[in-house]
């Protein structure tokens, strides 16, 4: 009987210890979302609040009476119709193309074998340790040289394909069974049907994952289109256009009306994580079966 109670006893004690550790994760990763979440939460509540709210020394956490007399102020300054439709031509654009070319390189790196494959997967690995500053210049110069200055084809034509993009659905696609391909191939599917009815749909993780990337990176995008935009506040992105307000944001009494023109511009990215998060979910869940 004593035996049996100290085997209970030693049973019990990797449990509580598991527990105890599961606890404290559950604890850290709470913490870290609530930093993490911090700053979107107080800027979408200064947004609400009155000028008064906001110059208040220690700070209001909540506005009493929440009020969005901030977001039409914030329409009377700045043309958020016409900047919000730039970058959307500017994100979604890019994002298309980022996809398609992604797909088809990384397709062509895994599956196929040609001459000097591996050296130039190389320098494709290579550009992406390069700094966005050390090529502005030479990318300005050539969209010059091609008339595209001060348009959105000039800020949206040299992000049409992304090497980090080329090396993370080469990843992928690898894992994809060979079998399956050469089946397709044998039924007569044309290898542009291949890779987008059988190899797409099953990368959709990284593809979301990389729309998501593409996307967000893009919709914030702000040195490259300021460089070639060249003043043409007309094409100008919400990202640009919101910088008006900065000028408002020396007097504390506007601080409201930068925090209103900020939540606007971050809904978007927002709303498209919302929608993308299960397939990051299906991938997690996908990877713990494989390994």
């Amino acid at each position: 009987m004593s035996t049996t109670l100290a085997d209970a006893r030693a049973l019990e004690r990797p449990r509580q210890k598991l527990t105890f550790a599961s606890g404290a994760l559950v604890l850290l990763i709470i913490i870290g979302a609530v930093i993490a979440a911090f700053p979107l939460a107080w800027m979408i509540l200064t947004s609400l609040k009155t000028p008064q709210e906001t110059m208040q020394v220690p700070p209001v956490w909540l506005p009493a009476s929440p009020n969005f007399d901030a977001f039409t102020q914030v329409a009377d300054v700045v043309s958020l119709g016409r900047s919000f439709w730039n970058s959307a031509v500017i994100a979604l654009t890019t994002t298309v193309a980022i996809i398609v070319t992604s797909l088809m390189a990384g397709y062509a790196f895994a599956k196929y074998e040609f001459r000097y494959k591996e050296a130039l997967f190389a320098v494709l690995i290579a550009t992406m340790f390069l700094p966005p500053i050390v090529t502005l210049i030479p990318l300005y110069r050539i969209t010059g040289y091609l008339g595209l200055n001060a348009s959105l084809a000039g800020v949206v034509i040299p992000n049409l394909a992304n090497a980090f993009g080329i090396f993370l659905m080469r990843q992928f696609i690898k894992g994809v069974p060979d079998e399956l391909i050469e089946a397709a191939r044998v039924d007569g599917s044309s290898e542009l049907r291949i890779l987008f009815q059988i190899v797409a749909p099953a990368v959709m993780p990284a593809i979301a994952a990389l729309v998501l990337f593409a996307f967000v990176y893009h919709w914030n995008s702000y040195l490259w289109p300021l460089t070639v935009l060249q003043g043409n506040a007309e094409e100008y992105p919400i990202v640009i256009s919101l910088s008006r307000l900065l000028s408002y944001n020396r007097g504390a009494i506007n601080t409201g009306l930068v925090m209103a023109g900020a939540t606007l511009a971050v809904l978007p990215p927002v709303l498209l994580f919302v929608i993308l998060q299960r397939f990051f979910v299906d991938s997690v869940v996908s990877s713990g079966v494989k390994g």
